[in-house]
Protein backbone atom coordinates (compact mmCIF):
# COMPACT_ATOMS: atom_id res chain seq x y z
CA UNK A 1 0.00 0.00 0.00
CA UNK A 2 3.24 2.32 0.44
CA UNK A 3 3.94 1.48 -3.15
CA UNK A 4 0.45 2.66 -4.22
CA UNK A 5 0.78 5.65 -2.14
CA UNK A 6 3.96 6.47 -3.39
CA UNK A 7 2.77 5.85 -7.20
CA UNK A 8 -0.29 8.24 -6.45
CA UNK A 9 1.66 10.96 -4.66
CA UNK A 10 4.51 11.21 -7.78
CA UNK A 11 0.90 11.26 -10.50
CA UNK A 12 -0.36 13.61 -7.84
CA UNK A 13 2.51 15.67 -8.45
CA UNK A 14 3.60 14.97 -12.38
CA UNK A 15 -0.12 16.62 -12.11
CA UNK A 16 0.25 19.64 -10.10
CA UNK A 17 3.57 20.45 -11.96
CA UNK A 18 3.31 19.75 -15.70
CA UNK A 19 2.91 22.51 -18.05
CA UNK A 20 -0.59 23.93 -18.18
CA UNK A 21 -3.06 22.10 -20.26
CA UNK A 22 -4.07 23.49 -23.43
CA UNK A 23 -7.07 26.39 -23.56
CA UNK A 24 -9.40 25.02 -26.28
CA UNK A 25 -12.16 27.82 -27.11
CA UNK A 26 -15.47 26.37 -26.45
CA UNK A 27 -18.72 26.54 -27.36
CA UNK A 28 -19.79 27.43 -23.72
CA UNK A 29 -17.96 27.75 -20.73
CA UNK A 30 -17.85 24.67 -19.17
CA UNK A 31 -15.31 21.69 -19.36
CA UNK A 32 -14.70 18.17 -18.35
CA UNK A 33 -11.20 16.60 -17.61
CA UNK A 34 -11.09 12.81 -17.47
CA UNK A 35 -8.10 11.03 -15.83
CA UNK A 36 -7.31 7.26 -15.31
CA UNK A 37 -5.53 6.47 -11.79
CA UNK A 38 -3.46 3.22 -11.38
CA UNK A 39 -1.65 1.43 -8.08
CA UNK A 40 1.77 1.30 -8.11
CA UNK A 41 1.52 -2.42 -9.41
CA UNK A 42 -0.52 -1.96 -12.64
CA UNK A 43 -3.68 -2.48 -10.64
CA UNK A 44 -7.19 -0.20 -9.93
CA UNK A 45 -6.11 2.51 -7.29
CA UNK A 46 -8.71 2.37 -4.43
CA UNK A 47 -9.10 5.99 -4.14
CA UNK A 48 -6.61 9.61 -3.57
CA UNK A 49 -7.55 12.98 -3.73
CA UNK A 50 -6.93 15.09 -7.17
CA UNK A 51 -7.79 18.48 -7.39
CA UNK A 52 -7.46 21.41 -10.15
CA UNK A 53 -6.85 24.93 -9.74
CA UNK A 54 -6.43 27.61 -12.75
CA UNK A 55 -6.49 31.01 -13.50
CA UNK A 56 -8.64 33.56 -11.94
CA UNK A 57 -11.27 33.88 -14.03
CA UNK A 58 -11.83 29.90 -13.09
CA UNK A 59 -14.74 28.73 -11.08
CA UNK A 60 -13.53 25.72 -8.72
CA UNK A 61 -13.18 22.35 -10.04
CA UNK A 62 -14.40 19.22 -8.54
CA UNK A 63 -12.62 16.94 -6.89
CA UNK A 64 -12.33 12.88 -6.56
CA UNK A 65 -10.85 10.37 -4.15
CA UNK A 66 -12.60 7.64 -6.51
CA UNK A 67 -9.86 5.00 -7.87
CA UNK A 68 -9.32 3.86 -11.80
CA UNK A 69 -11.54 5.95 -14.56
CA UNK A 70 -13.01 9.51 -13.34
CA UNK A 71 -13.75 12.92 -14.34
CA UNK A 72 -13.63 16.19 -12.85
CA UNK A 73 -15.75 18.87 -14.11
CA UNK A 74 -15.14 22.59 -13.83
CA UNK A 75 -16.00 25.51 -15.10
CA UNK A 76 -15.13 29.33 -16.05
CA UNK A 77 -16.77 32.71 -15.42
CA UNK A 78 -16.21 33.91 -18.73
CA UNK A 79 -15.24 31.65 -22.03
CA UNK A 80 -11.49 31.64 -22.68
CA UNK A 81 -10.08 31.10 -26.18
CA UNK A 82 -6.60 30.61 -27.30
CA UNK A 83 -3.39 28.31 -26.29
CA UNK A 84 -1.37 28.44 -23.72
CA UNK A 85 1.64 28.93 -25.89
CA UNK A 86 2.96 32.80 -26.46
CA UNK A 87 0.09 34.76 -26.94
CA UNK A 88 0.72 36.62 -30.35
CA UNK A 89 1.10 40.24 -29.88
CA UNK A 90 -1.60 42.48 -30.67
CA UNK A 91 -0.54 44.08 -33.77
CA UNK A 92 0.65 47.79 -34.16
CA UNK A 93 -2.14 49.53 -36.48
CA UNK A 94 -0.65 50.53 -39.67
CA UNK A 95 -0.83 54.93 -39.75
CA UNK A 96 -3.49 55.73 -41.80
CA UNK A 97 -1.70 57.89 -44.37
CA UNK A 98 -2.46 61.72 -45.17
CA UNK A 99 -3.51 61.15 -48.54
CA UNK A 100 -2.58 63.95 -51.12
CA UNK A 101 -5.30 66.24 -51.96
CA UNK A 102 -5.08 66.77 -55.84
CA UNK A 103 -5.08 70.19 -57.29
CA UNK A 104 -8.11 71.69 -57.89
CA UNK A 105 -8.46 71.44 -61.41
CA UNK A 106 -9.08 74.54 -63.27
CA UNK A 107 -12.90 75.25 -64.13
CA UNK A 108 -14.28 73.99 -67.27
CA UNK A 109 -15.18 77.07 -69.36
CA UNK A 110 -19.09 77.76 -69.76
CA UNK A 111 -19.98 76.52 -73.69
CA UNK A 112 -20.80 79.51 -76.08
CA UNK A 113 -22.87 78.11 -78.40
CA UNK A 114 -25.22 79.70 -81.28
CA UNK A 115 -28.20 78.19 -82.36
CA UNK A 116 -31.99 78.69 -83.31
CA UNK A 117 -34.40 79.20 -80.82
CA UNK A 118 -36.60 76.84 -82.12
CA UNK A 119 -36.27 73.98 -84.69
CA UNK A 120 -39.62 74.87 -86.44
CA UNK A 121 -41.35 78.05 -87.27
CA UNK A 122 -44.95 79.07 -89.10
CA UNK A 123 -46.68 81.54 -90.80
CA UNK A 124 -49.72 81.97 -93.08
CA UNK A 125 -49.01 82.59 -96.72
CA UNK A 126 -48.84 86.18 -97.55
CA UNK A 127 -46.81 88.92 -98.74
CA UNK A 128 -45.61 89.04 -95.17
CA UNK A 129 -42.45 87.93 -92.43
CA UNK A 130 -41.40 85.53 -90.36
CA UNK A 131 -38.74 86.27 -87.84
CA UNK A 132 -36.18 84.04 -87.01
CA UNK A 133 -34.62 84.61 -83.98
CA UNK A 134 -30.77 83.32 -82.88
CA UNK A 135 -29.89 83.01 -79.44
CA UNK A 136 -26.19 82.99 -78.39
CA UNK A 137 -25.81 80.49 -75.08
CA UNK A 138 -23.18 80.46 -72.26
CA UNK A 139 -20.04 82.53 -72.08
CA UNK A 140 -20.99 85.52 -74.25
CA UNK A 141 -18.28 87.80 -72.89
CA UNK A 142 -16.57 88.16 -76.56
CA UNK A 143 -17.81 88.73 -79.98
CA UNK A 144 -19.16 86.25 -82.55
CA UNK A 145 -20.82 85.71 -85.78
CA UNK A 146 -22.45 82.86 -87.80
CA UNK A 147 -23.83 83.34 -91.14
CA UNK A 148 -27.50 81.72 -92.14
CA UNK A 149 -28.64 81.17 -95.66
CA UNK A 150 -32.24 79.55 -97.10
CA UNK A 151 -32.98 76.41 -98.75
CA UNK A 152 -36.09 75.31 -100.74
CA UNK A 153 -37.60 72.11 -99.41
CA UNK A 154 -41.05 71.97 -100.94
CA UNK A 155 -41.62 75.76 -101.32
CA UNK A 156 -39.43 77.44 -103.92
CA UNK A 157 -37.38 81.05 -102.90
CA UNK A 158 -38.27 81.84 -106.81
CA UNK A 159 -42.33 81.99 -105.74
CA UNK A 160 -43.37 81.50 -102.23
CA UNK A 161 -40.26 83.66 -100.51
CA UNK A 162 -37.33 85.23 -100.52
CA UNK A 163 -33.96 83.75 -100.31
CA UNK A 164 -32.25 85.23 -97.03
CA UNK A 165 -28.40 84.97 -97.21
CA UNK A 166 -26.27 86.96 -94.31
CA UNK A 167 -24.10 87.47 -91.31
CA UNK A 168 -25.32 88.13 -87.63
CA UNK A 169 -22.94 89.44 -85.74
CA UNK A 170 -22.90 89.59 -81.55
CA UNK A 171 -21.10 92.19 -79.90
CA UNK A 172 -20.24 91.37 -76.19
CA UNK A 173 -22.57 90.39 -74.12
CA UNK A 174 -25.30 90.17 -76.71
CA UNK A 175 -27.75 86.58 -76.33
CA UNK A 176 -30.28 87.18 -79.62
CA UNK A 177 -31.02 88.45 -82.62
CA UNK A 178 -33.30 88.28 -85.29
CA UNK A 179 -34.04 88.65 -89.06
CA UNK A 180 -36.75 88.36 -91.35
CA UNK A 181 -37.37 86.06 -94.45
CA UNK A 182 -39.93 87.77 -96.52
CA UNK A 183 -42.99 85.67 -97.72
CA UNK A 184 -44.77 85.45 -100.79
CA UNK A 185 -48.38 85.38 -101.51
CA UNK A 186 -49.94 83.48 -104.95
CA UNK A 187 -53.77 82.06 -106.12
CA UNK A 188 -52.67 78.05 -105.97
CA UNK A 189 -53.97 76.08 -104.11
CA UNK A 190 -50.79 73.97 -102.84
CA UNK A 191 -51.33 73.08 -99.08
CA UNK A 192 -48.53 73.68 -96.67
CA UNK A 193 -44.54 73.96 -97.96
CA UNK A 194 -41.56 74.33 -96.02
CA UNK A 195 -38.15 75.33 -96.16
CA UNK A 196 -35.50 75.26 -94.30
CA UNK A 197 -32.92 77.76 -92.99
CA UNK A 198 -29.46 77.08 -91.88
CA UNK A 199 -26.30 78.17 -90.01
CA UNK A 200 -22.83 77.99 -90.85
CA UNK A 201 -19.78 79.44 -90.59
CA UNK A 202 -19.41 80.41 -87.00
CA UNK A 203 -16.57 82.09 -85.78
CA UNK A 204 -15.88 83.24 -81.76
CA UNK A 205 -18.44 80.29 -80.98
CA UNK A 206 -19.51 76.70 -81.49
CA UNK A 207 -22.46 75.45 -83.66
CA UNK A 208 -25.28 74.46 -81.28
CA UNK A 209 -28.39 72.88 -81.92
CA UNK A 210 -30.84 73.50 -83.91
CA UNK A 211 -28.58 74.53 -86.46
CA UNK A 212 -31.50 74.24 -88.84
CA UNK A 213 -35.08 75.41 -88.18
CA UNK A 214 -38.04 74.18 -90.80
CA UNK A 215 -40.55 77.04 -91.52
CA UNK A 216 -43.88 75.78 -92.70
CA UNK A 217 -45.91 78.36 -94.90
CA UNK A 218 -49.87 77.61 -94.20
CA UNK A 219 -51.54 77.94 -97.19
CA UNK A 220 -54.65 80.05 -97.67
CA UNK A 221 -57.45 78.13 -97.01
CA UNK A 222 -59.20 79.38 -99.94
CA UNK A 223 -57.56 81.15 -103.10
CA UNK A 224 -58.52 84.32 -105.07
CA UNK A 225 -59.99 83.61 -108.55
CA UNK A 226 -57.87 86.09 -109.89
CA UNK A 227 -54.13 86.56 -110.11
CA UNK A 228 -53.08 88.13 -106.57
CA UNK A 229 -50.48 90.37 -108.35
CA UNK A 230 -53.42 92.34 -109.72
CA UNK A 231 -54.53 93.53 -106.60
CA UNK A 232 -52.70 97.00 -106.31
CA UNK A 233 -51.57 96.37 -102.59
CA UNK A 234 -50.13 93.04 -103.43
CA UNK A 235 -48.01 94.50 -106.51
CA UNK A 236 -46.63 97.13 -104.54
CA UNK A 237 -45.82 94.56 -101.56
CA UNK A 238 -44.12 92.62 -104.01
CA UNK A 239 -41.69 95.34 -105.92
CA UNK A 240 -40.41 95.97 -101.91
CA UNK A 241 -39.80 92.62 -101.81
CA UNK A 242 -38.23 92.17 -104.92
CA UNK A 243 -35.84 95.50 -105.61
CA UNK A 244 -35.90 96.40 -101.75
CA UNK A 245 -35.41 93.56 -100.40
CA UNK A 246 -37.48 94.12 -97.14
CA UNK A 247 -41.51 94.93 -95.82
CA UNK A 248 -42.73 98.20 -97.13
CA UNK A 249 -42.99 101.17 -95.10
CA UNK A 250 -46.48 102.47 -94.22
CA UNK A 251 -45.91 105.67 -96.14
CA UNK A 252 -44.18 104.05 -99.10
CA UNK A 253 -47.01 101.12 -99.33
CA UNK A 254 -49.75 103.87 -99.60
CA UNK A 255 -48.39 106.24 -101.88
CA UNK A 256 -47.44 103.52 -104.53
CA UNK A 257 -51.06 102.15 -104.11
CA UNK A 258 -52.42 105.23 -104.75
CA UNK A 259 -50.55 105.74 -108.08
CA UNK A 260 -52.66 102.79 -109.34
CA UNK A 261 -55.65 103.11 -107.68
CA UNK A 262 -56.17 106.72 -108.19
CA UNK A 263 -57.07 105.47 -111.58
CA UNK A 264 -60.45 104.10 -110.53
CA UNK A 265 -61.85 101.86 -113.35
CA UNK A 266 -59.93 103.13 -116.27
CA UNK A 267 -57.98 100.59 -117.37
CA UNK A 268 -55.19 101.76 -119.58
CA UNK A 269 -54.53 104.27 -116.95
CA UNK A 270 -54.04 101.21 -114.54
CA UNK A 271 -51.91 99.53 -116.76
CA UNK A 272 -49.38 103.01 -117.44
CA UNK A 273 -49.52 103.70 -113.83
CA UNK A 274 -48.41 99.46 -112.67
CA UNK A 275 -45.67 99.98 -115.68
CA UNK A 276 -44.38 102.84 -113.95
CA UNK A 277 -44.38 101.83 -110.50
CA UNK A 278 -42.54 98.88 -110.83
CA UNK A 279 -39.79 101.39 -112.95
CA UNK A 280 -39.82 103.77 -109.95
CA UNK A 281 -38.14 100.82 -107.76
CA UNK A 282 -34.96 100.65 -110.09
CA UNK A 283 -34.98 104.38 -110.44
CA UNK A 284 -35.53 105.33 -105.89
CA UNK A 285 -32.91 106.40 -104.19
CA UNK A 286 -32.54 103.31 -102.22
CA UNK A 287 -31.81 100.83 -105.12
CA UNK A 288 -29.57 103.37 -106.72
CA UNK A 289 -27.51 103.07 -103.28
CA UNK A 290 -28.27 99.35 -102.75
CA UNK A 291 -28.43 97.12 -105.38
CA UNK A 292 -27.57 99.11 -108.13
CA UNK A 293 -24.70 100.29 -106.43
CA UNK A 294 -23.36 96.46 -105.81
CA UNK A 295 -23.78 95.68 -109.32
CA UNK A 296 -21.13 98.74 -109.87
CA UNK A 297 -18.84 97.22 -107.42
CA UNK A 298 -18.46 93.87 -109.14
CA UNK A 299 -18.19 95.50 -112.60
CA UNK A 300 -15.19 97.89 -111.04
CA UNK A 301 -13.60 95.04 -109.24
CA UNK A 302 -13.67 92.34 -111.71
CA UNK A 303 -14.72 94.01 -115.41
CA UNK A 304 -17.30 92.10 -117.58
CA UNK A 305 -17.87 88.34 -118.00
CA UNK A 306 -18.40 87.03 -121.48
CA UNK A 307 -22.27 85.98 -122.86
CA UNK A 308 -23.51 84.40 -126.17
CA UNK A 309 -26.46 85.35 -127.42
CA UNK A 310 -28.97 84.14 -130.67
CA UNK A 311 -30.37 87.30 -131.06
CA UNK A 312 -29.51 88.62 -134.38
CA UNK A 313 -27.36 85.74 -135.28
CA UNK A 314 -25.32 83.75 -132.59
CA UNK A 315 -22.52 86.32 -131.35
CA UNK A 316 -20.42 86.97 -127.90
CA UNK A 317 -21.00 90.17 -125.75
CA UNK A 318 -19.30 91.65 -122.48
CA UNK A 319 -22.29 91.05 -120.00
CA UNK A 320 -22.45 92.37 -116.14
CA UNK A 321 -20.02 89.57 -114.04
CA UNK A 322 -22.53 89.24 -110.56
CA UNK A 323 -24.62 86.46 -110.62
CA UNK A 324 -27.47 86.06 -108.45
CA UNK A 325 -26.00 84.54 -105.49
CA UNK A 326 -23.58 86.70 -104.84
CA UNK A 327 -25.95 89.91 -105.80
CA UNK A 328 -29.15 88.92 -103.13
CA UNK A 329 -26.60 88.55 -100.13
CA UNK A 330 -24.74 91.77 -100.82
CA UNK A 331 -27.57 93.83 -101.67
CA UNK A 332 -29.07 92.54 -98.50
CA UNK A 333 -26.39 93.24 -96.69
CA UNK A 334 -25.83 97.14 -97.93
CA UNK A 335 -29.39 97.82 -97.48
CA UNK A 336 -29.78 96.45 -93.89
CA UNK A 337 -32.07 98.66 -92.30
CA UNK A 338 -32.31 101.04 -94.59
CA UNK A 339 -35.42 102.99 -94.94
CA UNK A 340 -35.36 106.16 -97.27
CA UNK A 341 -37.30 109.09 -95.69
CA UNK A 342 -37.02 107.61 -91.95
CA UNK A 343 -35.14 109.81 -89.63
CA UNK A 344 -31.59 108.82 -89.49
CA UNK A 345 -31.66 106.64 -92.57
CA UNK A 346 -28.44 108.80 -94.63
CA UNK A 347 -26.15 107.56 -91.88
CA UNK A 348 -27.31 104.01 -91.44
CA UNK A 349 -26.65 103.23 -95.26
CA UNK A 350 -22.90 105.23 -95.47
CA UNK A 351 -22.74 102.75 -92.55
CA UNK A 352 -23.06 99.92 -94.14
CA UNK A 353 -21.25 100.98 -97.58
CA UNK A 354 -18.54 101.61 -95.52
CA UNK A 355 -19.12 98.14 -93.68
CA UNK A 356 -19.79 96.10 -97.07
CA UNK A 357 -16.54 97.76 -98.72
CA UNK A 358 -14.12 97.03 -96.27
CA UNK A 359 -15.35 93.55 -95.99
CA UNK A 360 -15.40 92.94 -99.74
CA UNK A 361 -12.12 94.08 -100.54
CA UNK A 362 -10.60 91.79 -97.83
CA UNK A 363 -12.61 88.34 -100.00
CA UNK A 364 -9.98 86.19 -101.24
CA UNK A 365 -11.30 86.40 -104.90
CA UNK A 366 -10.53 90.49 -104.90
CA UNK A 367 -6.83 89.89 -103.20
CA UNK A 368 -6.45 87.74 -105.82
CA UNK A 369 -7.20 89.91 -108.54
CA UNK A 370 -5.71 93.18 -107.53
CA UNK A 371 -2.85 92.54 -104.76
CA UNK A 372 -1.58 94.57 -102.23
CA UNK A 373 1.81 94.56 -103.77
CA UNK A 374 0.25 96.75 -106.20
CA UNK A 375 1.19 101.18 -105.41
CA UNK A 376 -1.68 102.91 -105.23
CA UNK A 377 -1.68 104.16 -108.91
CA UNK A 378 -1.94 100.36 -110.39
CA UNK A 379 -4.54 99.69 -108.25
CA UNK A 380 -6.81 102.59 -108.96
CA UNK A 381 -6.10 102.69 -112.93
CA UNK A 382 -6.77 98.51 -112.68
CA UNK A 383 -10.47 99.81 -111.04
CA UNK A 384 -11.30 102.27 -113.99
CA UNK A 385 -10.07 99.61 -116.69
CA UNK A 386 -12.13 97.66 -115.14
CA UNK A 387 -15.06 99.70 -115.20
CA UNK A 388 -14.15 100.77 -118.64
CA UNK A 389 -13.93 104.80 -117.59
CA UNK A 390 -11.36 107.01 -118.81
CA UNK A 391 -11.12 108.73 -115.37
CA UNK A 392 -10.82 112.75 -115.43
CA UNK A 393 -7.27 113.78 -113.11
CA UNK A 394 -9.59 114.92 -110.66
CA UNK A 395 -11.10 111.72 -109.76
CA UNK A 396 -8.16 109.35 -110.73
CA UNK A 397 -6.03 111.55 -108.49
CA UNK A 398 -8.76 111.68 -105.51
CA UNK A 399 -8.72 107.55 -105.38
CA UNK A 400 -4.88 107.56 -105.44
CA UNK A 401 -4.73 109.56 -102.23
CA UNK A 402 -7.07 107.69 -99.95
CA UNK A 403 -3.53 105.98 -99.71
CA UNK A 404 -1.73 108.89 -98.58
CA UNK A 405 2.10 108.52 -98.94
CA UNK A 406 2.15 104.82 -98.93
CA UNK A 407 4.21 102.77 -101.99
CA UNK A 408 1.91 99.79 -101.56
CA UNK A 409 -2.04 99.03 -101.26
CA UNK A 410 -1.91 97.04 -97.74
CA UNK A 411 -4.54 99.53 -96.26
CA UNK A 412 -7.64 97.76 -96.62
CA UNK A 413 -9.44 100.30 -95.04
CA UNK A 414 -8.09 102.85 -97.98
CA UNK A 415 -8.53 100.06 -100.74
CA UNK A 416 -12.28 100.58 -100.06
CA UNK A 417 -12.25 103.89 -100.01
CA UNK A 418 -11.02 103.80 -103.37
CA UNK A 419 -13.44 101.57 -104.74
CA UNK A 420 -16.25 102.98 -103.78
CA UNK A 421 -14.59 106.31 -105.45
CA UNK A 422 -14.37 104.50 -109.02
CA UNK A 423 -17.51 103.05 -108.26
CA UNK A 424 -19.67 105.92 -107.42
CA UNK A 425 -17.77 107.49 -110.72
CA UNK A 426 -20.81 109.95 -112.27
CA UNK A 427 -19.33 108.33 -115.70
CA UNK A 428 -19.64 105.10 -114.82
CA UNK A 429 -22.88 105.50 -113.38
CA UNK A 430 -24.30 106.59 -116.49
CA UNK A 431 -22.43 104.10 -118.40
CA UNK A 432 -23.87 101.03 -116.56
CA UNK A 433 -27.46 102.07 -116.32
CA UNK A 434 -29.04 100.30 -118.83
CA UNK A 435 -27.29 97.08 -118.85
CA UNK A 436 -27.96 96.99 -115.13
CA UNK A 437 -31.53 97.81 -115.68
CA UNK A 438 -31.96 94.56 -118.43
CA UNK A 439 -30.64 92.61 -115.47
CA UNK A 440 -32.83 93.67 -113.01
CA UNK A 441 -35.75 92.18 -114.82
CA UNK A 442 -34.51 88.70 -114.75
CA UNK A 443 -32.99 89.17 -110.88
CA UNK A 444 -35.76 91.08 -109.77
CA UNK A 445 -38.90 89.99 -111.46
CA UNK A 446 -37.73 85.77 -112.65
CA UNK A 447 -35.03 85.78 -109.12
CA UNK A 448 -32.31 83.95 -111.37
CA UNK A 449 -29.35 85.32 -113.92
CA UNK A 450 -30.05 85.81 -117.50
CA UNK A 451 -28.54 82.67 -118.57
CA UNK A 452 -30.06 80.01 -116.56
CA UNK A 453 -33.29 77.87 -118.11
CA UNK A 454 -35.13 78.46 -119.56
CA UNK A 455 -33.40 80.28 -121.97
CA UNK A 456 -29.38 79.94 -121.37
CA UNK A 457 -27.93 82.85 -123.65
CA UNK A 458 -28.27 86.82 -123.08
Amino acid sequence: MSAQREKLSVLRHALRTRRPLPEIPQASPQFDLSRHVIAGGGGTSAGGNIGLSGTDGQASAGTTSSGGQFTVSGGFWQPETGAASTPTPTPTPTPTTTPTPSPTPSPTPAPNVVQFSSSNYSVVEACTTVTITINRIGNTSGAASVDYFTLDVTASERRDYITAIGTLRFAAGETSKSFVVLINDDSYVEGNETFNVNLRNVSGATLGAPAIATVTIIDNPTEPSTNVIDDPSDFVCQHYHDFLNRTPDADGLAFWINQITSCGADQACVQLKRINVSAAYFLSIEFQQTGYLVERIYKVAYGDASGTSTFGGAHQLAVPIVRFNEFLPDTQQIGQGVVVGQTGWENVLENNKQAFTLDFVQRLRFTSASATTMTPAQFVDRLFANAGVTPSSTDRNAAIAEFGSATNTTDVAARSRALRDVAENASLNSQEFNRAFVLMQYIGYLRRDPNSGPDTDY
